[in-house]
């Protein structure tokens, strides 16, 4: 299967951190499992860190680096992830979400027939059969 991780369970996975889910950590560690990061979790992170230093203290540059140690599989920017952005609707009575970069990932695992693996439930409600909740 290919994963497509969103941008903390991407951090999470790097750092060993505790809030991993033992779900995430064992589709991540299998190794029939192909995993991907994006370049869009990298602009998160860049900017994140850029504006706020104290809490994200590893530039987009350091967490590719990090990304591509661990051996996950960039996955760049291609307009048809854009495409598939304008064909993600969220359920009119799901509870607000206004994050891009999750969106964006969302329509780049669509695209490209990914799973997208998150901890965010705010991403359900966008319905997409792509996001796997762990």
């Amino acid at each position: 299967m290919r994963l497509l991780l969103d941008t903390h369970i991407l951090i999470w996975s790097l750092i060993d951190d505790p809030r991993l889910s033992d779900k995430a950590r064992g589709m991540i560690l299998d190794e029939k499992n192909d995993i991907y990061y994006s370049s869009v979790s990298v602009w998160e992170v860049a900017l994140k860190h850029s504006v706020h230093p104290d809490n994200v203290s590893f530039t987009g540059q350091d967490m590719a680096r990090y990304c591509d140690e661990a051996g996950f599989e960039p996955l760049n920017l291609k307009n048809d992830h854009v495409f598939a952005l304008e064909t993600i609707k969220r359920a009119a009575d799901a509870p607000p979400h206004h994050d891009p970069f999750d969106r964006m990932l969302i329509a780049q695992a669509k695209a490209e027939r990914m799973s997208f693996i998150t901890h965010d439930p705010l991403l359900t409600g966008y319905g997409e059969r792509c996001v796997i909740m762990v």
